[in-house]
């Protein structure tokens, strides 16, 4: 029987042995082709078996190995590469079918292939996650089959791999170099103009044009017989908080993806740029209680303890307790940090519900209300109505809409800073508004 578990036959052989019974039906009308027939049956019974004997012969014919990643990048895409040697002596034609995990729902994969004699080769395919945790691939199946192409041999190797899933550190990478740049603030979407300066001191230096004369230092320069001015930079080393919101609100989807795992790679994302900036970064969520938290401090293993902490963070369908984040964040946050809060408010209405817990949180810390735009009444605002149906929808799409900006400015008047913004531009304005604030010197 283990013999027979590589052992595959091809359509071309079905093709032939009915094409064969088909000419041997005929030869009932046609005698003089009945010994032709049984001729062509004794050929493919020769190939068939010189097909065996080429692929079976040898007890290595093909190799393969499936190079996977350390960790995947949730909502990228993904590089997995498969390494293929033939060993046999001869051309062979592959057929790859990977055992995808059961999470991306493939059914139909299949790479197809020629193999020179004795040669390797390297392919590479892509996987998208959109969930975080564990991904188990199965076997790497490689059928090969010669020029007959009559019976294939399978070949499997690399069984019941397990590559977890983390939040987005290709996110993170790419804005990497903007964070360890002095002039961050000059790659945002929208100039940051700054206002004043703020009181950490950096050197004394000569006055040149365009330099802030307040800043003179009158005895600097009287010793140096020179105008020399004190140069400042920003402060350093403040507590920034990413709060995330895990109730049913944020399982909406998007583009695959839940408003949670946007959340949860901004979140990585600024605190990165935060830690590069020379802040504290940190991170909890809320839901029924407040979870995952991971104290904002300024050390190397930090973004190793936020990536560990956004990884396992677990949904619920809960309504969320904004009335116990203030508590907590009122108990455990003593010192004045930022808080950039990912949540999302569909009414003015439910906003109204938590913005006591707003207030209360915005008067002793600085405060960042992150929701988002439905992008799918936007489809329905922009397209033409063409029944009383669709007028129905697009007035009621419209009324959501304008409810957003209602939003907006009602966390303006009590001073919380509101950023609306789109799933795919939520790492971007969200690092926009982190350098608008350090640069206007709110923290």
């Amino acid at each position: 029987m283990k013999l027979l578990k590589p052992f595959y036959i091809q359509n071309r052989f079905f093709y032939a042995c009915i094409t064969l019974m088909v000419l041997f039906v005929l030869s009932f009308v046609f005698p003089r082709w009945f010994e032709i027939v049984k001729l062509l049956l004794l050929v493919l019974l020769i190939f068939t078996l010189l097909d065996i004997l080429l692929l079976f012969v040898a007890k290595k014919g093909v190799n393969g190995q499936r190079i996977l990643p350390e960790k995947f990048s949730n909502g990228d895409q993904n590089p997995i590469r498969i390494s293929v040697e033939n060993y046999y002596t001869f051309p062979v034609y592959i057929k790859i079918i990977d055992e995808i995990p059961i999470q991306f729902q493939v059914r139909n994969f299949s790479i197809e292939r020629k193999l020179d004699a004795t040669s390797k080769t390297e392919l590479q395919y892509e996987l998208r996650p959109t969930e975080r945790g564990e991904y188990h691939f199965g076997k790497l199946n490689i059928y090969a089959t010669s020029v007959f192409g009559l019976i294939a041999r399978r070949f499997s190797f690399c069984d019941n791999t397990m590559v977890p899933t983390y939040p987005s550190f290709i996110q993170l990478r790419k804005y990497d170099l903007m964070a360890i740049s002095n002039n961050l603030h000059q790659y945002g979407i929208k100039k940051i103009r700054r206002i004043g300066h703020t009181m950490e001191f950096e050197q004394i230096k000569e006055y040149v044009l365009g330099d802030d004369l307040r800043t003179i230092n009158w005895k600097a320069t009287a010793k140096s017989n020179q105008l020399m001015v004190n140069q400042f930079q920003d402060e350093k080393s403040q507590p920034v908080y990413s709060v995330i919101d895990k109730g049913r609100l944020m399982k909406m989807p998007f583009n695959e993806l839940s408003l949670l795992d946007y959340a949860i790679n901004a979140a990585l994302v600024i605190s990165n740029v935060a830690v590069k900036k020379h802040d504290k970064a940190g991170i909890f969520t809320f839901s029924k209680k407040v979870e995952n938290m991971v104290v904002a401090e300024k050390r190397t293993s930090q973004m190793n303890m936020i990536l560990e902490g956004l990884y396992n963070i677990k949904t619920d369908f809960f309504e969320s307790d904004f009335g116990r984040l203030y508590g907590d964040v009122r108990r455990n946050i003593t010192h004045r940090s930022l808080l950039l809060l990912y949540t999302n408010f569909e009414t003015l209405d439910s906003l109204h519900r938590q913005l006591p817990y707003l207030k209360g949180m915005a008067k002793n810390h600085l405060l960042v209300v992150i929701f988002f735009k439905n992008t799918e009444l936007n489809s329905l605002i922009e397209n033409k109505a063409e029944t009383i149906q669709q007028v129905y929808d697009k007035v009621i799409a419209e009324k959501f809409a304008y409810e957003k900006r209602l939003i907006v400015n009602e966390l303006k008047k009590y001073g919380i800073y509101p950023i609306l913004t789109t799933p795919e531009n939520l790492t971007l304005d969200t690092i926009n508004k982190y350098l608008e604030i350090k640069a206007r010197g709110l923290l």
